[in-house]
């Protein structure tokens, strides 16, 4: 079985791989039947030189792989018929941007395999950047706040080598006592408790967060059945919330009486209530003035993300009686970090820690008859036709 490691080719430019040179020594070390080749980039984290000196074939070869490994979309043209792709085709929920990327995969008779859905028996995912996410959203909320108030300066995420300089940074700045609420239980919501509690920053139940005041900064990080609960007033759990999220109604708003920065790193299903509204940002008790919106989903559960930023310009100001944008320092303005590819800022880390996951569960699917169904649950199209997991999409691209 040869394996490919694409360019990647979109625009903005991800500097992120699937596979670092060590973890190519360790697939070759672990597969005797599997080959591996690079092709060549100018942007890869890892350079050429740094898989050559691996012992790693670095060529303009894919078009003899099986099997081509990469992160973001490939652009329809680079696209090779007839082989097998990974990577976040983006398509999954119909993005409309992406309609004609999965009508090209079909037509070209690829075997398209999203990382997104490479997932266990019980529908949990094995391969991973939310972690990394929830690491640089963190420090972006910090320095955004920083820049807000005129405090301090950060450097941006993607001018340091690793999650170590970030930390690094964070230490050397003082923040007022204010409080920090923190989104999400997760890989995303995880990798920003990293962050802040990096910072040596205390942590505080709900109770005391809601009514107490300190003469320090603190967070509280909460999940879906604290900022959440049941219009028929029964005792909900997350389990429950998660099975029958239109049941729900949130809870969210008595945080928001209290909130100084809130960083947003949990995950928002369909049907669910949005945390707050527009609305309810308008309220005068309405206290969050900056936004690290991590899970960034436009126009939804967190109302004052109206629009993804970007790794140049990664906050914008929104002015919630107009509900429309404005400079972030204006008094007026909530700042809003919402940048949609966060490990992108720390591709170094990403991409161990992406290709950890993928080298443990993912290859060993290629030499042992996919005995765990992996790569059946994450195959979304083969022989010019989606698979029967994803014939939901056939609308879609109808």
């Amino acid at each position: 079985m040869k394996f490919g490691i694409i360019r990647e080719r979109k625009n903005p430019p991800d500097r992120r791989v699937v596979l670092s040179p060590l973890l190519c020594q360790n697939v070759l070390e672990k597969h005797t039947n599997a080959e591996l080749v690079i092709e060549p980039s100018p942007i890869r984290i890892f350079s050429d030189e740094e898989y050559s000196e691996a012992g790693i074939k670095v060529a303009e070869e894919m078009d003899s792989c099986d099997v081509l490994l990469g992160v973001k979309e490939v652009p329809i043209e680079a696209l090779i018929p007839n082989k097998k792709y990974f990577f976040f085709s983006h398509t999954i929920k119909k993005q409309p941007y992406n309609r004609d990327l999965l009508r090209a995969i079909l037509a070209k008779n690829i075997e398209l395999y999203d990382h997104e859905v490479i997932i266990n028996q019980n529908g949990q995912r094995l391969v991973a950047f939310g972690r990394y996410a929830g690491i640089v959203g963190a420090y972006n909320g910090v320095r955004a706040y920083g820049l807000k108030y005129n405090l301090f300066i950060l450097p941006k995420a993607e001018e340091l080598k690793d999650q170590k300089a970030l930390i690094t940074k964070l230490n050397k700045i003082q923040l007022p006592n204010i409080k920090i609420l923190l989104t999400g239980k997760g890989r995303v919501g995880n990798g920003a408790k990293e962050m802040l509690d990096a910072m040596n920053l205390k942590k505080v139940n709900v109770a005391d967060y809601l009514n107490e005041e300190f003469n320090q900064p603190v967070y509280c990080q909460i999940d879906a059945s604290e900022y959440n609960k049941r219009k028929d007033g029964v005792r909900g759990n997350k389990a429950d919330f998660f099975a029958n999220p239109q049941e729900y109604k949130s809870n969210f708003f008595r945080f928001t009486k209290v909130t100084d920065f809130y960083i947003a790193g949990h995950f928002y299903g369909d049907g669910a209530p949005f945390l707050y509204t527009r609305e309810d940002a308008k309220h005068p008790d309405f206290k969050i003035k900056v936004v690290a919106d991590v899970s960034c989903d436009i126009d939804g559960p967190v109302a004052t993300t109206i629009k993804p930023s970007t790794i140049a310009e990664p906050i914008y100001g929104y002015e919630p009686l107009s509900e429309s944008e404005i400079d972030y320092k204006d008094a007026k303005a909530i700042a809003v970090m919402a940048v949609d590819n966060l490990p992108a800022e720390l591709p170094r880390d990403a991409s161990d820690g992406f290709g950890e996951a993928f080298s443990k569960f993912v290859i060993p699917a290629f030499f042992n008859g996919d005995k765990d169904g992996i790569l059946e649950r994450a195959r979304m199209t083969q022989n010019g036709k989606l698979t029967k997991y994803y014939e939901y999409l056939e609308d879609y691209v109808g």
